[in-house]
């Protein structure tokens, strides 16, 4: 008997070192303990394998009685305590609307000490909604950064896909995405990068139809898009609204940003820029080209103005324009003032 329990010990020595899982080695060690089970119930007594084995079949039904009772056991035991944890589970209190798990407390920490933020700043980030139209160059980054965060409903809209050429610049999507919608996309990697936000992709072009529900919906708009048709758009809803619209612009290696809020104060995106400019005169990137780096600058300042209108912290950038010139590292504010001339907020 003491040779078939080296041999058991052997087995499961050699799969544990041979990385078998546990499973594994349970079925071969009784395996064994049934061919030596029958080898007492074939052969006949005086046997030399019988008496190499320990002689009688009846130690290995004993033996066999107690590992299936203990399994028994051990089976009961967890059954009764699953059942007790669902208990537990079913009767602990509903969490409180906007508070935070253990796990989102650490996450936001650093934010929490602040005291522009603290506890209430970030109660409000997880109850705030942010719409951001575009998950290209600017979207990308401000995603991210929002989602991180810790901004609790996020909505991007944009009807692209992923290509090559997008990876030199926009950020949240990867190699593995080209061909993918870059709504999907970037809801992936969001959900990737906080679970405790709540995504919400549109994957079509903002139009004149779903504008004002959709702005409806959310606090805070984030403009990130490269035609004057769609800011134009944006703009105009956002003003009806009265939510602020936070709009950013890259042009190779420049950047600006502004805030465009009337109803609080300062002027709207039309009453800066009347009418789009003539073909040919305002190139995109794809024409002119834009440097890697400069929409993660712009789009993460985006995200801190979508932070501080949320949590009231700070002076948000109404009735200015901030340019960032990444070629010579220059940074210039300019005052923008109302129109009252302007068809949209004048």
């Amino acid at each position: 008997m003491l040779l078939v329990l080296a041999m058991a010990a052997a087995l499961w020595g050699v799969g544990h070192l041979m990385g078998a899982p546990r499973q594994a080695r349970l079925i071969m060690v009784g395996l064994l303990y049934v061919g030596v089970l029958m080898l007492h119930l074939v052969l006949p007594d005086g046997h030399p394998l019988r008496m190499a084995t320990g002689e009688s079949a009846a130690l290995w039904l004993i033996l066999g009685g107690g590992v299936v009772l203990v399994l028994i056991y051990r089976a009961g035991l967890g059954w009764l305590r699953g059942k007790a944890q669902a208990r537990e589970a079913a009767e602990a209190p509903a969490p409180t609307p906007g508070s935070f798990g253990e796990s989102e407390l650490d996450r936001y920490a650093r934010h929490i000490v602040l005291r522009e933020i603290g506890g209430p700043g970030q109660k409000r980030l997880k109850a705030g909604r942010v719409l951001v139209i575009g998950a290209g160059g600017l979207g990308a980054p401000a995603l991210q950064y929002l989602a991180a965060a810790g901004v609790g409903t996020i909505g991007v809209i944009d009807d692209d896909t992923v290509e090559n050429a997008n990876l030199q610049r926009q950020v949240i999507h990867r190699d593995r995405d080209i061909g993918k919608a870059k709504v999907f996309s970037a809801e992936a990697a969001i959900t990737a990068q906080n679970p405790h936000v709540t995504v919400k992709p549109y994957h079509r072009r903002l139009d004149d139809g779903i504008a004002a529900g959709l702005f409806a919906e959310y606090d805070v708009i984030l403009d990130g898009t490269d035609n004057f048709a769609t800011r134009y758009l944006a703009n105009r809803t956002a003003v009806a609204l009265g939510r602020p619209l936070v709009s950013g612009a890259l042009s190779q290696w420049e950047g600006q940003l502004s805030v465009f809020h009337p109803k609080e104060s300062g002027p709207c995106y039309q009453c800066l820029f009347p009418e789009a400019p003539a073909p040919g005169l305002a190139p995109s990137c794809a024409e002119a080209g834009v440097l890697g780096p400069l929409p993660g600058v712009v789009g993460a300042m985006m995200a801190v103005e979508a932070v501080k209108l949320l949590t009231g912290a700070g002076q948000p950038l109404r009735g200015e324009m901030l340019i960032y010139d990444a070629l010579w590292g220059e940074t210039r504010k300019i005052a923008t003032k109302r129109r009252g001339d302007c068809p949209v907020c004048g």
